[in-house]
């Protein structure tokens, strides 16, 4: 977790923080506007706040949230990927329901993909351990300083989150198929939208997946930049993955576990031809791409997150972004 950090002491002095603001605004009235406009010095500071921050910034902002991540206990990893798990089971209940009522209406599997977003905008507003996350989030630390023990707390990390999600939304399509709650139009959507993700061979439940995760760590990456816009960032994200039919480990194994309840798919078809080819997609999208590319920008401006000055007006925007420890 990120602590939000005072620009003042104890004492009321400026800390070395907010000194070098004030540097920086000095340094902005020396260059003038650039503009040919004259500014005040309370103007350039407005300016200094509203600027964006730099991507270095925002790499460690998502790296001191991994870091976190990678240093909680087990319990906590673990009763915190089940309840997101079970959590997510909720964007194929959404969807579903949605694709019932809206049968023959046209334009309605656009309007039913709004469902899938539901699990999403969940977990992540209430800081649940979701996998999909942790493939850019926990990645960065080890992106940082490569070592055997950032690794090892990694795979830990990823072992306990993806099992945790795993069992989580198996139990919930348990539940969704044995407790009788919906009526059999409902159970036929569960079934149709089970059935559409399994027509996808194994390749494209891979190709698909890379894409899949390729959002969601461009969705970790823009929640970084934004405090304002948060959910807008999440349901365009993750409606764009359900209209474009990219597979997602989590939200795709809810579908999956409800065809083998059902009996139209074998237990061994669920993780051979779809569990392991999108596992392996969501992790190459969102970490070997995304992550990678994303840290070597960073390295190759010259800006390692190591190296950020706690006293600029960047590293301000950093601590502005504190990070809500995880449930």
């Amino acid at each position: 977790m990120i602590e939000d950090v005072e620009e003042t002491g104890q004492n009321g002095k400026p800390e070395p923080a907010a000194a070098a603001g004030d540097a920086s605004v000095e340094a902005s009235l020396k260059e003038g506007s650039g503009s040919g406009f004259s500014l005040s010095r309370e103007e350039h500071r407005e300016v200094r706040d509203k600027s964006p921050p730099r991507a270095a910034v925002l790499h460690e902002v998502i790296r001191r949230s991994g870091d976190a991540e990678l240093k909680r206990g087990f319990a906590a990893l673990a009763w915190s990927s089940l309840a997101a798990g079970m959590t997510m089971g909720f964007s194929l209940l959404a969807r579903g329901v949605l694709q019932r009522h809206l049968a023959g209406v046209g334009g309605a599997p656009l309007i039913a993909a709004f469902g899938y977003t539901f699990g999403f905008l969940v977990v992540i507003l209430a800081r649940q351990q979701l996998f999909t996350e942790n493939t850019l989030t926990a990645v960065l630390p080890f992106m940082t300083k490569p070592g055997w023990r950032n690794l090892v707390l990694l795979l830990r990390l990823w072992a306990v989150v993806l099992v945790g999600n795993l069992l989580g939304v198996s139990l919930f399509a348990f539940g969704l198929l044995h407790l009788q709650q919906f009526d059999a139009p409902t159970e036929r959507a569960f079934v149709d939208i089970g059935r559409e993700l399994m027509q996808n061979t194994p390749f494209e439940m891979f190709s698909k997946g890379i894409l899949a995760g390729w959002i969601i760590a461009m969705m970790v990456w823009m929640l970084a930049a934004s405090e304002r816009s948060r959910l807008a960032i999440i349901v365009i994200c993750t409606y764009l993955i359900a209209i474009g039919g990219f597979t997602h480990i989590i939200v795709g194994s809810a579908e999956a576990m409800y065809m083998v309840f059902a009996g139209e798919i074998s237990f061994a078809d669920a993780v051979l031809h779809f569990g392991l080819p999108t596992l392996a997609g969501n992790v190459v999208g969102g970490s070997l791409i995304f992550g990678l590319i994303s840290h070597a920008q960073v390295r190759s401006d010259g800006n390692d997150t190591a190296d950020i000055n706690p006293g600029s007006a960047n590293s301000a925007a950093t601590r502005r972004s504190s990070a809500p420890k995880r449930s």
